[in-house]
């Protein structure tokens, strides 16, 4: 009884350390804390791909986080469901051609007759909702997520011909007046993004209104796209809107298919079969919804490109049941991916303050500044050998870069609130360190000057905390800074003498408890060195 108190006890400081930090409590505004970030306002557009299914599971783990503006199905070069009329449809280069398959012209590519994962992965969170507010009371009821459902413009791989419902809402946020940004992500192909974009232009070009418009649009709207999928962002947007910000990420932790390949070792134990069985295909509706290697489905019945679903094939052999197997199989039960989660993985309330700038960087990765490329997938050689080359390569310069490796600790956390959607009491589940700081999380300073920082951490588990406070190479100064006491609360960082006015030092507060699993809170100080 004792420690069921105390962990109630724990609970109420957990929320009251959280409030006070963000200074409703008090008349104060120094302390902040990452938890009360303002909650960036998202819409999510995805294809029934099974990484995006897997992305969509995660992402409904994060909406206590988010203001969740949309769920929209939508088309892509690799899913399109057809107009129903019989109407065959072709692009030159789509997997049908690359693979060599002889399916198109076709009346539909890979779109299941009754598609609606998106309301199954709503619904499984239905479930588990009422274990979700205990543990963090901003997760949006099921029935407001349920209200934010549409389809896009899913007919045609690239067709933005006619408005449809999921086209409408996103005219009508771009047009609304709330303020902040409107994260628009792009799983799939972009036409649906493209169709509100177009039927505001058609609209207002010819007006004395279209000048006002265009500018809010293009000063609100943030596309983070998994490449352009449909090629409707070189051929409309950039053209039409040059002006709004197109943010893909690269650098960060790799969710994508073949992420075990060449992995690094501290990464890899969390791709495993075990360690994805355990914490994530087995928990409740939402993990068995989840896709993982060899778990018998397939997003459409018969879909010679979703192999994925079988166990115990070789490659050959499923090569010889007519399956395009374009990435070796793997163990049974093991990670598949979530190749989408660059998107909005720097949107958790975390501290790092990713999804503030592009450049920043975070769980998602770090904006690149030539996003034209998009999405390739072009094979010369679609052998095994050549695939697993490919993929191997991908993840080995990723590794090589001086970008953090926060995989794992995305991945715990990820685990951790999996756990709390079958949990029902606080107590029973772990959760993250609180960060709050002592001053403003933007602070100047000159060249060669010492300044201090001071953060308070404190745990909702009463479990022992370790800190440390490091520099993240994402500012404008290139070089290092000096940190005295990383350990320690409170800290001394040195400017170093070089240091230009106007260039920024990032500094990082990390907080990191000992629970099962161990689980991770940051705070970004940014300095802006002055004159």
């Amino acid at each position: 009884m004792r420690s069921d108190l105390l962990a109630i006890w724990n609970h109420i400081r957990f929320y009251a350390v959280c409030i006070i930090a963000a200074g409703l409590l008090t008349n104060g505004a120094s302390a902040q804390s990452p938890h009360q970030q303002t909650r960036p306002r998202i819409v999510i557009t995805t294809d029934p791909e099974l990484d995006d299914n897997n992305s969509l599971i995660r992402f409904l783990l994060y909406s206590c986080d988010l203001d969740v503006e949309g769920l929209i199905y939508t088309s892509s070069g690799f899913h399109w469901k057809g107009d129903g009329k019989g109407t065959e449809w072709y692009v030159p280069g789509r997997e049908y051609a690359r693979f060599g398959l002889d399916t198109c012209p076709c009346t539909s590519w890979r779109w299941a007759k009754d598609e609606h994962y998106i309301d199954q992965a709503v619904d499984a969170y239905a479930k588990v909702y009422p274990n979700l507010k205990v543990h963090n009371p901003n997760y949006p009821a099921p029935a407001e997520l349920k209200s934010k459902i549409r389809f896009g413009n899913i007919e045609f791989d690239g067709d933005i011909s006619k408005n449809t419902p999921g086209s409408d809402l996103i005219r009508s946020l771009m047009l609304d007046d709330k303020p902040g940004k409107l994260f628009i992500t792009a799983w799939g192909g972009q036409s649906t993004i493209a169709r509100a974009l177009k039927s505001i232009q058609d609209q207002y070009e010819y007006t004395t209104q279209w000048d006002m418009i265009r500018k809010k649009i293009s000063r609100k709207v943030v596309l983070l796209p998994s490449g352009d999928q449909d090629d409707m962002y070189a051929k409309y947007i950039k053209p039409e809107w040059p002006d709004i910000e197109y943010r893909q990420f690269q650098g960060g932790p790799n969710y994508a298919y073949g992420a075990q390949l060449g992995a690094k070792p501290e990464d890899s134990v969390y791709l495993t079969s075990s360690w994805m069985k355990k914490n994530v295909s087995d928990r409740g509706p939402l993990g068995a919804l989840y896709r993982v290697w060899g778990d018998g489905k397939q997003m459409v019945k018969g879909d010679i490109m979703d192999y994925f679903g079988f166990s115990g094939y070789t490659n050959e052999q499923l090569r010889k049941m007519g399956y395009a197997v374009w990435m070796p199989v793997q163990p049974k039960d093991s990670w598949l991916g979530e190749g989408d989660d660059p998107t909005f993985m720097n949107m958790p309330a975390n501290g790092l303050r990713a999804y503030e700038e592009s450049s920043y960087g975070g769980w998602g990765g770090r904006g690149v500044k030539n996003p034209e490329s998009g999405f390739s997938f072009q094979m010369s050689d679609t052998s095994q050998q050549a695939m697993v080359s490919a993929l191997s390569s991908v993840t080995s310069r990723l590794n090589k870069t001086d970008y953090p490796d926060f995989f794992p600790a995305a991945q715990r956390d990820f685990a951790a609130r999996l756990k709390w959607s079958v949990t029902p009491r606080f107590s029973d589940a772990n959760h993250a360190p609180v960060i709050t700081m002592e001053g403003p999380l933007t602070v100047l300073a000159s060249p060669g000057e010492t300044i201090k920082l001071n953060g308070h951490v404190s745990d909702p588990d009463g479990n022992s905390v370790s800190i440390t406070w490091w520099q993240f190479m994402a500012g404008t100064y290139p070089g290092k800074t000096d940190i005295s006491n990383a350990n320690a609360a409170g800290t001394k960082v040195h400017i170093p003498k070089d240091a230009a006015p106007g260039q920024t030092i990032h500094i990082i507060l990390e907080a990191s408890d000992n629970g099962s699993p161990a689980l991770t809170s940051y705070q970004r100080v940014i300095v802006t060195v002055k004159k």
